[in-house]
């Protein structure tokens, strides 16, 4: 897919997207480094209908949530030829009872037979996250398990 990338002088930059229906949307990240999602006029694309300003960590998660289905699609795709496997995802909410512990002390693995394969953070993403990696609101984890292991990851993630 075609990034259209635009310097704003004095402002910063524009990077958009045309969908398949038509639509420009994108972000302009200033100079001063605000964020803003953006929607423009299809028949303008210098028009922009709707500009919603992000924090650093509200960008940071769209991206994440985004990127995910992205993820999720690729290794369901990768795991379609083996029947009983499934992949998830899990949001790390702020009341998730493991929101600043340790991946490890979810003992997600052991008690699910689910495991992690990928974790994203702020738009990054951290494959195969080791035992000691800290779990934070906002983070999205990416599971493979039969789907009774994958729900038994959601009631442990969600109610410990």
């Amino acid at each position: 897919m075609k990034v259209d990338k635009t310097p704003l002088p004095g402002i910063g930059v524009r990077k958009e997207i045309v969908t398949s229906s038509g639509r420009r949307i994108g972000t302009v990240t200033q100079r001063d480094g605000e964020t803003a999602l953006i929607i423009s006029r299809q028949d303008d694309p210098d028009a922009c209908l709707v500009s919603i300003p992000l924090t650093t960590d509200e960008a940071a998660t769209l991206g994440s949530l985004l990127g995910a289905h992205q993820l999720v699609a690729q290794l369901t795709e990768e795991h379609r030829e083996l029947p009983g496997v499934n992949t998830r995802q899990f949001l790390i909410t702020s009341g998730s009872p493991f929101d600043g512990y340790r991946l490890g002390e979810t003992r997600m693995r052991t008690r699910t037979g689910a495991s992690v394969v990928a974790a994203l953070r702020e738009g990054k993403v951290e494959p195969s996250p080791t035992p000691d990696f800290t779990l934070h609101s906002g983070d999205l984890l990416v599971a493979v398990g039969t789907a009774d292991g994958l729900d038994a990851a959601a009631a442990i993630l969600s109610g410990g």
